[in-house]
């Protein structure tokens, strides 16, 4: 099998995207990565309003805990990938609160409420 970068297999298996200034999720597929069936994950990230983003937050339709250590390795592998390749995708250049580091991002809270 041909090696794959995470950021190749993200681009190769997004169910659906939707991104914006005011956040928005992704979806992909887990099948071929952990030799599963209808295994997803969902990035998304909520509008703090004042033009701030929320940390970027995930989840699973299925329980990690149920997983090979190997597996649990590559989830959280992927799943940090996953957050900073949606970060790039709601992070705009030129604009003073979106223009913030993956770091700057994660240390904000996940939801105004």
């Amino acid at each position: 099998m041909k090696k794959v970068s995470f950021l190749e297999y993200i681009e190769d298996n997004i169910i659906r995207c939707e991104a914006g200034y005011r956040g928005g999720g992704i979806e992909i597929s887990l099948d071929s990565l952990l030799d599963t069936d209808g295994y997803k994950m969902t990035a998304y990230q909520n509008y703090l309003g004042g033009g701030l983003l929320g940390s970027i937050q995930n989840d699973y339709n299925f329980d990690p805990s149920e997983l090979s250590k190997t597996d649990n390795i590559l989830l959280e592998k992927i799943t940090d990938e996953l957050n900073r390749y949606f970060h790039n995708l709601t992070n705009h250049e030129g604009d003073e609160w979106e223009e913030a580091t993956f770091e700057e991002n994660q240390n904000r809270p996940s939801s105004a409420y």
